[in-house]
């Protein structure tokens, strides 16, 4: 594992792991920074590197993180027009 390899470009993730103390808010941060500059198909990467990283905690925030981009967004909800004004 070097910095600047395919799956992490900028070895983000790879450095995520080594900041002791690390939250979640900045593990978000980290995974969107590490998202925007990935070429490849998000999901295939996000499962390379949870494989990459299988020897930390499952519980470290960049894990859980990249479990949940893992998972698809949740349908939107319609919200206003006119149906929700008008009274039928």
């Amino acid at each position: 594992m070097t910095k600047g390899d395919d799956l992490d470009p900028k070895g983000l993730i790879e450095d995520s792991y080594k900041i002791e103390g690390i939250v979640a808010p900045e593990c978000r941060s980290i995974f969107l920074d590490w998202a925007l500059s990935y070429s490849g198909v998000a999901a295939v990467g996000i499962a390379a590197l949870l494989a990459r990283h299988a020897d930390q905690p499952s519980d470290h925030p960049m894990t859980v993180t990249m479990r949940e981009g893992l998972t698809a967004p949740d349908v939107p909800k319609r919200r206003g027009g006119r149906r929700a004004r008008v009274p039928d």
